[in-house]
């Protein structure tokens, strides 16, 4: 088995007791949610359900004494953040995001900014990927509807500054969407005391689930003012011709990932018993490791913050001679070393970092890396550069 460095795209191993879990839904159990006749199993599934959401509404401190009704499943971030900005943009909106958003973000507003004629303001970053606070707090004093950004970027591992930014939001007052794709599971994140308007998350990430698992605390008062992308059945309320206005059936019509919420249900219990500061400190020990070899690779160009603080353990680089997806290649080869070269779905990320058009290669490390592993990398990028 080679050297996994990939997991900004998605954790890799998952910890046993998520297939598992997955496996013993399926198999044992495996009802549909709100769609049977209150057998054993219609009732093994809807405690699935409620114990998972009430498992991620007191993960990321969600309101109302971490109410699980707000709390509404999606099939990743990217659809979590669909569903937020489709839902609340209209048009002549205006909404403030940042040069460093993954494409789940930017494609979503450029489409609302075509067809609804929402107004778009890309707040600059600076080379390493920080938020200028200035320059985001002017956007705001403009006004604003809405301000939607990711907690840490996906290509280079540089985290904003969320408590700064949620102040200001919060002084201006426009709502805050926080895109948490690379923070959770490896971040404390708590949606209520940064004040945010709605938290999306993938499961398949650091929160170490399956994928096509993911969803949204929201803070109940904005929820309400927001249209459901989806309609459609929801086991309750099918009287109605219209989709429920109640929590959590208005944003999730038809039959969710049952299978991966199972996944995502025992990823959580298994953080939970290991300690969000140990994955947090062992990912942080592995990367100070990779950094600093890095850094003292004279062909290697790194992007980025140059030290842990303030980033993840997600390092973009490119050779000085030749280009990313070679060295990529090479690395699979040669050393059986899995990284990601490219753009990372973040064109607008590699204009503020300088990558772009060529991108970078992205060495993302996760919990379940050892210091050999890491060694070995070292040694790889040293040979071929």
């Amino acid at each position: 088995m080679g050297i996994y460095m990939n997991n900004a795209a998605t954790s890799w191993p998952k910890p046993e007791e998520v297939p598992k879990a997955m496996y013993q839904f399926m198999t044992s159990s495996g009802a549909n949610l709100a769609r049977g006749s209150s057998s054993s199993r219609d009732l093994e599934t809807l405690d699935l359900v409620t114990t998972t959401r009430e498992r991620l509404a007191s993960f990321f401190g969600g309101y109302k004494d971490e109410d699980p009704r707000y709390v509404t499943f999606t099939s990743n971030v990217t659809e979590a953040l669909n569903v937020v900005l489709k839902g609340f943009l209209w048009p002549s909106s205006r909404v403030v995001t940042t040069s460093m958003e993954h494409n789940a973000v930017m494609r979503p507003l450029r489409r609302l900014e075509s067809e609804r004629g929402v107004k778009v303001t890309v707040s600059p970053c600076f080379s390493d990927g920080t938020l200028d606070l200035e320059r985001f707090e002017q956007a705001l004093k403009e006004g604003q509807d809405l301000a939607v950004m990711s907690h840490c970027s996906n290509v280079c591992g540089t985290i904003q500054p969320i408590e700064e930014v949620s102040k200001l939001c919060r002084q201006y007052g426009v709502p805050l969407v926080l895109d948490s794709a690379q923070t959770a599971g490896v971040l404390d994140i708590s949606a209520r005391d940064l004040g945010l308007a709605a938290l999306c998350f993938t499961g398949h990430k650091g929160l170490m689930g399956p994928q096509g698992t993911g969803g949204i605390v929201w803070e109940p008062s904005f929820a309400e003012r927001v249209k459901p992308l989806v309609e459609g059945g929801t086991g309750s309320l099918s009287h109605l011709q219209v989709q429920p206005e109640s929590l959590p059936d208005k944003f999730e019509a038809g039959t969710p990932n049952l299978p991966g919420i199972a996944g995502l249900s025992a990823a959580l219990e298994w953080i939970r018993k290991t300690g969000l500061e140990t994955i947090r400190k062992k990912e942080k020990k592995l990367g100070e490791l990779l950094l600093e070899a890095i850094l003292d690779m004279k062909k290697l160009t790194l992007y980025g913050k140059k030290t842990m603080q303030g980033r993840l353990s997600v390092f973009a680089v490119n050779p000085q001679d030749g280009d990313n997806a070679t060295l990529a290649l090479k690395l699979a080869d040669e050393y059986d070393i899995e990284a990601r070269p490219g753009l990372h779905c973040a064109p607008v990320a590699h204009e503020t970092l300088g990558s772009f058009p060529q991108g970078a290669l992205r060495l993302s490390v996760g919990y379940f890396n050892t210091k050999e592993e890491i060694s070995t990398v070292i040694k790889a990028l040293k040979t071929l550069v």
